[in-house]
């Protein structure tokens, strides 16, 4: 017989929703304010962390590069204060994505890529976020992966 959630993971969940939600209508501050004042977002397969209000950046760079944005969230794992989510990203590239690597100007292409979002929450707040976006698959439906070089070097049309 499975156990019943425990009202912590119950109240993670929640918030952890409310995150995806805040992402999916771009309300940048609503979005950071789901952090702990020390916590932070890493996006492992970008190579960037951000602390504070640059929290806020993750949504607006995705929401310029895919302003259709959406987050198929298919499975939540939560143990206490651990939520593990696994998800989708899906939508076109209609914008510059701006990574640590350079900018990949508009594809028009859309992607579908499978992403696990990793978060650590303490007293409502989180205050860990690595976000593993199978950078591979996603640069894959951007249809750069075979020359990145270019890609980042590309300039706007």
């Amino acid at each position: 017989m499975p156990m019943a959630p425990t009202a912590t993971a119950s109240l993670n969940e929640q918030v952890i929703r409310e995150l995806y939600e805040a992402a999916e209508v771009q309300d940048v501050e609503r979005f950071v304010s789901l952090f702990a004042p020390n916590g932070y977002f890493w996006d492992v397969s970008a190579g960037a962390k951000y602390f504070g209000d640059d929290i806020g950046r993750t949504v607006s760079i995705y929401a310029a590069a895919f302003p259709d944005m959406h987050r198929a969230l298919d499975k939540f794992y939560v143990v206490g204060d651990v939520v593990v989510v696994e998800l989708s990203l899906n939508g076109t590239h209609r914008g510059p994505l701006s990574l640590p690597a350079g900018t990949i100007q508009r594809t028009g292409k859309e992607i579908h890529a499978p992403c696990c979002d990793v978060f650590h929450l303490e007293d409502g707040k989180v205050t860990s976020f690595h976000c593993y976006t199978a950078a591979t698959i996603l640069l894959g439906q951007l249809d750069v992966l075979g020359n990145l070089g270019a890609a980042f070097a590309a300039t706007p049309t």
